[in-house]
């Protein structure tokens, strides 16, 4: 069977564009992308537990649009980690450093072929529909059908601010329940569509700076 010519798998994808940090969709409609820090829940004592969740909670209860939360699983890809460790071993200056690098580096490449090591980041994906209900189109990548509605650069600015608002105040509402924010820009989300179209390719984590 023959491949499936480029244009073909296209038509399957419903982003029109990614400009400045936003997914146009060929509906339309506009979606940003948060990436948020994690919380070590089961560490937490009783109460901050509780006060994490009625935060969570009362966040929640902020919205008066919907938000998707998407969790991105892969595998570590630890090979970076081994190389730089092996080029390193030349310049150690003594024997037994030399041979319990080495065994480092063997010990770190079969626990990486024994064990699953995966690696999670979360995300919250934000709409924003012009002249559309957005509370009924709130997929990471689904919409509703086209909308006749001028492209000008004026009319994106203004939706965009819109949307920008949106992402702060989400943003805002995570921070109080301890989970940092923030939004992805062009090359991020163009990473984050291609490692989920093709969840096989290794890629480099997406970072959230301090």
């Amino acid at each position: 069977m023959a491949a499936p010519a480029a244009g073909a798998t296209q038509q399957f994808v419903p982003v029109k564009e990614i400009r400045n940090g936003i997914v146009i969709l060929k509906d339309g409609g506009y979606r940003g992308v948060l990436i948020c820090s994690s919380v070590n829940f089961g560490l937490k004592s009783a109460e901050e537990q509780h006060a994490i969740i009625l935060g969570f909670q009362n966040f929640l209860n902020t919205l008066d649009f919907s938000i998707q939360i998407v969790i991105n699983s892969r595998r570590m890809d630890l090979r970076p980690y081994i190389a730089l460790l092996e080029g390193k071993a030349p310049g150690q200056k003594t024997e037994l450093l030399r041979i319990q690098l080495r065994e480092y580096i063997e010990f770190v490449r079969s626990f990486a072929d024994q064990a699953n090591i995966m690696t999670k980041s979360f995300y919250i994906v934000v709409p924003y529909a012009p002249r559309v209900d957005a509370a009924k189109a709130v997929g990471f990548l689904e919409g509703k059908k086209p909308a006749a509605r001028g492209a000008s650069e004026t009319a994106f600015e203004e939706d965009r601010a819109q949307l920008e608002q949106r992402l702060a105040l989400v943003a805002e509402g995570l921070a109080g329940t301890g989970v940092r924010a923030a939004a992805l820009g062009t090359e991020e989300v163009i990473e984050l569509l291609y490692r989920s179209f093709n969840p096989g390719e290794l890629e480099n984590p997406i970072r959230l700076d301090a």
